[in-house]
């Protein structure tokens, strides 16, 4: 894939590029009268980072990533991005921020009634790039995820891994300093797993943090990156080759 993306965050918000991607600190979360979901988490991650999120299903996961994501606050402690601590910062702050965070959902969120050239060009569209551009860096993309023949079908004629690649390429394509991925390559043959696997590995090295939360153990040991392990609420982390940390 040619690099011709601007580079990661690019535009005018205000973000601290030498601020750590995550800080997490003293995370708790709980739904309503439950049990904790996630529980005093401390986590640190340099920008242009790259680690896989593991744990049993009921883990918290998602829920992980959901705070990452901004779209729920901790019960308890901070979640600050890019060097703004967004659980005690103004709400009108938080648009700028959630616009450097790209996510793959396990359950894709494309719109029916767009193409899968519009639902990738749409973050594009709302950030006002011109559709020249528009135009080169979605068909770039649409291709190399191997979809140069499906860029007019709509999401209900496309399979499940189809539609996978469609949200994968609309959460990548406008270079967000952090990516978050649910299981991106649960719905794929190898073939392409290792051709997504790849694409995530070009946006790091370009400068992206990447988080892939996945059951696939041989995707974790094929690729060797560190892991980030989620049991009974608590987050450890493992580097390559099997090191471990007690806390994170």
């Amino acid at each position: 894939m040619r690099r011709n993306f601007a580079a990661p965050g690019s535009g005018s918000d205000h973000i601290d590029t030498l601020a750590p991607a995550v800080e997490l600190s003293a995370v708790g979360l709980q739904y309503d009268d439950g049990p904790d979901v996630l529980n005093g988490i401390d986590l640190t991650l340099r920008p242009g980072s790259f680690h896989f999120l593991t744990g049993p299903s009921g883990a918290g996961k998602t829920s992980l990533l959901s705070l990452l994501y901004l779209a729920q606050r901790p019960t308890r402690g901070s979640v600050t991005l890019f060097g703004t601590n967004t659980t005690s910062a103004p709400r009108a702050a938080l648009p700028g921020i959630r616009r450097q965070v790209g996510v793959v959902f396990q359950d894709f969120r494309l719109l029916q009634h767009l193409s899968a050239f519009d639902n990738v060009a749409l973050p594009l569209r709302v950030a006002g790039t011109a559709e020249a551009e528009i135009k080169n860096n979605v068909r770039e993309l649409l291709s190399w995820v191997g979809l140069a023949d499906d860029m007019d079908a709509l999401p209900p004629v496309l399979s499940g891994g189809q539609q996978q690649r469609v949200a994968i390429a609309r959460a990548v394509v406008n270079r967000p300093r952090l990516i978050l991925a649910d299981e991106p390559t649960g719905n794929v043959d190898d073939a392409i797993a290792e051709r997504l696997m790849q694409l995530f590995m070009e946006l790091n090295k370009l400068g992206a943090s990447v988080i892939i939360a996945t059951h696939n153990q041989l995707l974790v040991d094929r690729f060797g990156f560190p892991r980030l392990s989620l049991s009974d609420g608590q987050l450890n982390e493992t580097q390559p080759g099997g090191g471990a940390t007690a806390d994170v």
